[in-house]
């Protein structure tokens, strides 16, 4: 294998544990200060990988679409919580749907700060080093792209992904249970459409739709061209 394939298979590693960890520590602390314990008593509030590994989601499906060429993404065990401990259970579900995109947005901009902190257009200085040009060229820029294809990923308005929070405000309230019930059986379902879809159709929309949000962007954000 290339070295530069290497590089990008560590870099893409480092870059989705911690965004995929911190999405889903951010939807479990936003359930905690609502009022909601149970992603604390489960332990999901931890920074400890191991706590939110899911088998296909965090490991099969990220190496499939490495192999595919295509924007990697994947999912987590999704963080439980309880939305009849919230004050306002419709507003809460959206805020605890949020908090995980928002998450992500918020790395990506972080990357994105370090990366104009150290610019340096002349690639002089600490540019001729090997190890920093790896930090900067490939890390940074990858860091900054998995959590952005993982933000818009989740945003989109499709149950059980984040993006479908809304309907939370626009269901009527009776007919909740019935909908949380359906999330917790629809992402399988979904996630094999996504994988799927591409070889049945020959497009792949969802390449499309990340590159034209999470790619450009990435590409606004930072100092450079990174998507």
């Amino acid at each position: 294998m290339a070295s530069n394939e290497l590089i990008y298979i560590l870099c893409s590693v480092l870059s989705f544990v911690p965004a995929l960890v911190l999405h889903e520590v951010a939807h479990g602390f936003a359930a905690w200060k609502l009022g909601d314990p149970t992603a604390k008593r489960s332990g999901r509030l931890s920074l400890n990988p191991l706590k939110h590994i899911d088998p296909f989601g965090t490991v099969l499906l990220p190496l499939m679409l490495m192999l595919m060429n295509m924007p990697v993404f994947g999912y987590a065990k999704p963080v439980p919580y309880n939305p009849r401990y919230f004050k306002d259970p419709r507003k809460g579900d959206v805020i605890v749907g949020l908090a995980g995109p928002a998450a992500n947005l918020a790395m990506a901009c972080v990357a994105a700060l370090v990366a104009w902190a150290l610019f340096d257009p002349a690639r002089g200085g600490l540019l001729d080093n090997d190890l920093f040009s790896y930090f900067y060229i490939w890390f940074l820029p990858q860091f900054a792209l998995v959590n952005l294809f993982l933000m818009f990923f989740n945003l989109l308005p499709i149950p059980p992904l984040d993006g479908s929070s809304i309907f939370a405000l626009l269901i009527p309230a009776k007919y909740l249970p019935k909908y949380y019930e359906i999330q917790r059986y629809a992402f399988p379902v979904f996630m094999i459409c996504v994988v799927l879809l591409p070889y049945l159709i020959h497009v792949n929309p969802f390449s499309w739709y990340l590159g034209a949000t999470a790619g450009n962007l990435g590409n606004l954000l930072f100092p450079f061209r990174i998507y």
